[in-house]
């Protein structure tokens, strides 16, 4: 393919992941994937190699990216066949981020040419904590374990799968519905692309884009300082009683490739804390992707030369059963500060300090114990951006490895028995500097109903730091009633009550110019 013809091609497969996560949004019923965009969806090779993705959840994406190639593998596939799975030592990342995998066939379904996913996340997926992002020590404790099952077989849907999901009269509930049609829509438009050309083009297109997405990474590697480069960081704490969690990184930039070492990081915890290896991938290739000057197309490609080095046990690799329903939210938000801190070192007037380092997590619901009736509300919270070598953070936004939008207030108020006082701009939170950080937000919820609540946030203990001279970001704080609350906790709480979540400001990055360098 010559050059135009490429992008064209690129586009057109880009293009169905968006039109994928189009329909996802606007059949699905939960405001987590409707309003909030808690959704990612993309397309992968036969061997389950990424190929196109849409710019949905970075931690997501970049998981699956990492994951694919076992869960498609040893499986027969046919026409109409889609996968379930949740399981995050099986391809998954936490319980709630519920993926579904689709094979593609042509020539009347004996010719594999790909796959395609999606993955949403779901407020209920089974515990017994509302929301389901409970103060876990196991994984059990977190909810329903979905391992890799064949959800429809050739266009059937499976009773079995049914049972395993725990859903009543031979149908799927409004969300995951909504995840198959995304999919089916995904299969079909994949199969009218190689109706308009010949599968060796359409081969010849797939390895033509990860070349060049690799000669995109390789050009950008070699223009880095070859070096070996440490850096640690520290989580707040597990819920389980250990603090001062850490998180080491030895990045090691040859000419060709980058090396990523967390082996020196710490053993797996008793909290919920830890993670399967593929959220550590997601966070090294992001932090990898942010260091591209081009765009990209995203691709296998983009991470060939990205090499991780993990230690088994740890809690960036984690065995069974170890709870991990926070090692995809916070833990993964502090190791991309980890990646950056290490590449400040050798990119100096490039990288940015850190930003808020965590996605505030807030579930809460009520389980009714004579009907049955449950609600369940999950979302997380914007914060500060760090500042960089060239402008101030960003106030107020998702950042890193959340791409989420808030829950607007009209449908919090409108589907929960919610309403909320106070929505503002966390004014001074961010770090003082040559670059000031972004300041982060303040959220109030009152209760209208009794509810559990459930909080999983981090930076309440350690701040946001910042870069050459410039201060750290204000710590995040929770309180009920304007009574502290730990940064995380499971406490019940009374109609009336009101819950303030004031998260972190980013850092700053430089000297203020008011001050003078020390002799």
């Amino acid at each position: 393919m010559n050059p135009i013809e490429l992008k064209l091609f690129s586009s057109r497969v880009s293009a169905i992941c968006d039109e994928m996560g189009t329909v996802l949004r606007r059949t699905a019923f939960s405001p987590n994937i409707k309003d909030r965009l808690d959704y990612s969806c993309a397309l992968f090779s036969p061997a389950g190699k990424l190929f196109a993705q849409a710019a949905h959840i970075p931690v997501h994406l970049g998981s699956m990216a990492f994951a694919m190639e076992s869960i498609v593998e040893n499986i027969k596939w046919s026409s109409g066949d889609m996968l379930v799975l949740n399981d995050p030592y099986l391809g998954g990342t936490h319980l709630p981020d519920v993926t579904l995998v689709a094979p593609v066939f042509v020539e009347e379904g004996r010719i594999l040419i790909g796959f395609v996913a999606n993955r949403a996340h779901h407020a209920n997926i089974g515990c017994d904590t509302p929301g389901s992002m409970p103060i876990s020590s196991s994984l059990e404790e977190e909810g329903l374990i979905i391992p890799p099952t064949l959800l429809f077989k050739s266009g059937e849907l499976q009773q079995d799968a049914l049972t395993l999901l725990q859903m009543q009269g031979g149908v799927l509930s409004g969300d995951f519905a909504a995840q198959a049609g995304s999919n089916t829509l995904g299969v079909q438009r994949l199969q009218s692309l190689l109706a308009l050309m010949t599968i060796k083009d359409y081969e010849q297109g797939m390895k033509e884009l990860n070349d060049y997405a690799d000669r995109i990474t390789a050009n950008t590697i070699a223009g880095l300082r070859v070096g070996d480069y440490s850096f640690t960081d520290y989580l707040d704490d597990d819920g389980c009683g250990q603090s001062t969690i850490e998180l080491a990184l030895t990045l090691r930039i040859r000419s060709d490739h980058l090396e990523l070492d967390f082996t020196e990081s710490s053993e797996q915890v008793a909290g919920n804390l830890n993670c399967p290896e593929s959220v550590v991938a997601a966070a090294a290739f992001y932090c990898v992707r942010c260091l591209l000057t081009e765009d990209p197309p995203a691709c296998e490609g983009l991470f060939r030369r990205i090499h991780l080095q993990t230690r088994s046990g740890s809690i960036v690799n984690a065995n069974r059963p170890a709870a991990v329903a926070a090692g995809n939210v916070e833990t993964s938000s502090r190791l991309v500060d980890l990646v950056f801190g290490a590449l400040a070192k050798a990119l100096p007037a490039r990288i940015p300090a850190a930003s808020q380092g965590t996605m505030n997590n807030v579930a809460m619901g009520h389980i009714d114990d004579e009907t049955g009736v449950r609600w369940d509300y999950y979302e997380t919270l914007a914060g500060g951006i760090g500042g960089g070598p060239t402008a101030a953070g960003r106030d107020a936004v998702h950042s890193h490895m959340t791409n989420t939008l808030n829950t607007p207030i009209e449908s919090l108020e409108m589907h929960f028995p919610l309403r909320v006082h106070r929505y503002t701009v966390r004014r001074g939170s961010g770090g003082k500097g040559k670059h000031d950080g972004g300041a982060g937000i303040a959220r109030e919820y009152e209760f209208l109903d009794q509810a559990q609540l459930s909080l999983l946030t981090e930076r309440r203990a350690i701040s946001p730091w910042g870069l050459n001279g410039g201060g750290q970001g204000v710590q995040g704080r929770n309180s009920l009633n304007g009574e502290t609350l730990p940064g995380k906790c499971s406490v019940l709480v009374k109609k009336g009550d009101r819950l303030l979540i004031e998260t972190p400001g980013g850092g700053a990055w430089g000297r203020p110019s008011n001050l003078k360098s020390p002799d």
